[in-house]
């Protein structure tokens, strides 16, 4: 008795040292190993539809892989100069632009103050000269670690690839690995699957797609540092509830303030076009699959961004729908439809 409580004891012990060892080791990389998995979850519909043709795993995943590194490495090698130069642009613009103008003429009463007129004008000045600063720094960052970020990528792009071939397995093996009931265990991965293609294509994808069509615009309307604008409102673009307002509605009033009112309009005709694009496209997409509401979605990507960094816009909805959906789970009750939304029935 005492030999195999001993030997259960030993067996446990060696089992969590290993287990925290491996933590430390894969510490590092863990992100780029959870992005790869992200990746596959994202193209193991073209995987499966190519796969069904060519009928030789190694190759689909490869090509796959292979688009996979053209879509992201091209536009880093081309873009990643003139992105470099149009943000020192915009850096050095921050410190010139005046404020304190189109404020006075768009609120004359409110600005009557001279002191109180060039008191916000030095608030906003230090808030978009902060901005643009720590952006032009992310930057400088990614140029310098660029040794780090190779590595990093060389992770994701070897997980992506095996993960991808073998799926079936990995999913048949951490479905082993769960402490529940058959019932529990299906219900968990249907869920979550269908949260996940929520977050990734509903939010992530439809957001990408409102930048994309308001850096259009900006090309379009000649408006300067157009590449750089267009990235931040991609990231504006993924914030749900907040979207890329934020850049259009102030870059519209700046052109109507210069007296560019063409540039002006076109700004807000692609703008209104970007922000209710995903009226079109989220009911398509995410028609049938679980919903998060969009409030917890904005939370939870915002705490996800000062967690695990620009990861955390999509590592943080996922982490935090992954719990609502256990603890849904655990209640065994009907989910609230101000939460979590189930999958529609109807066909749309």
């Amino acid at each position: 008795m005492d030999d195999t409580y001993f030997r259960k004891t030993m067996s446990a012990v060696l089992l969590i040292s290993l287990i925290v060892l491996s933590i430390f080791i894969l510490k590092s990389v863990l992100i780029s190993i959870i992005l790869s998995f992200i990746l596959v979850f994202i193209f193991a519909p073209v995987y499966n539809w190519l796969d069904k043709y060519i009928k030789s795993p190694n190759l689909s995943a490869g090509l796959i892989l292979l688009f996979l590194l053209l879509i992201i490495i091209l536009p880093i090698w081309f873009l990643t100069p003139i992105l470099i130069k149009q943000s020192f642009e915009v850096f050095q613009l921050t410190h010139q632009i005046d404020f304190i103008s189109p404020l006075k003429s768009i609120f004359p009463q409110i600005f009557a103050s001279e002191e109180f007129a060039t008191e916000i004008g030095s608030i906003i000045s230090s808030f978009t000269t902060k901005a643009a600063n720590s952006l032009v720094s992310s930057l400088a960052g990614i140029i310098l670690n660029f040794p780090t970020i190779a590595l990093h990528l060389i992770v994701i792009f070897f997980t992506f690839f095996f993960v991808l071939r073998d799926k079936e397995i990995v999913i048949s093996y951490i479905k082993s690995l769960l402490p529940f009931s058959k019932e529990i265990e299906e219900k968990l991965f249907e869920y979550s699957k269908s949260v996940t293609a929520a977050v990734l294509y509903g939010e992530f994808i439809v957001g990408m797609a409102q930048g994309i069509i308001m850096g259009i615009g900006l090309f379009v309307f000649q408006i300067p540092n157009a590449l750089f604008f267009t990235l931040i409102a991609m990231f504006l673009g993924v914030l749900p509830i907040v979207g890329t307002a934020i850049l259009w509605v102030p870059l519209a009033i700046y052109l109507f303030v210069i007296n560019n009112s063409i540039a002006a309009w076109g700004i807000v005709i692609f703008g209104l076009l970007s922000s209710n694009i995903d009226n079109i496209l989220r009911p398509i997409i995410v028609s049938k699959r679980t919903k998060i509401h969009s409030a917890i979605i904005l939370v939870s990507m915002i705490g996800g961004l000062f967690f695990f960094g620009i990861m955390g816009f999509i590592l943080g909805p996922l982490i935090i729908s992954y719990l609502l959906i256990l603890l849904e789970i655990y209640r065994g009750k009907a989910k609230p439809a101000l939460i979590i939304q189930e999958p529609s029935t109807s066909s749309k």
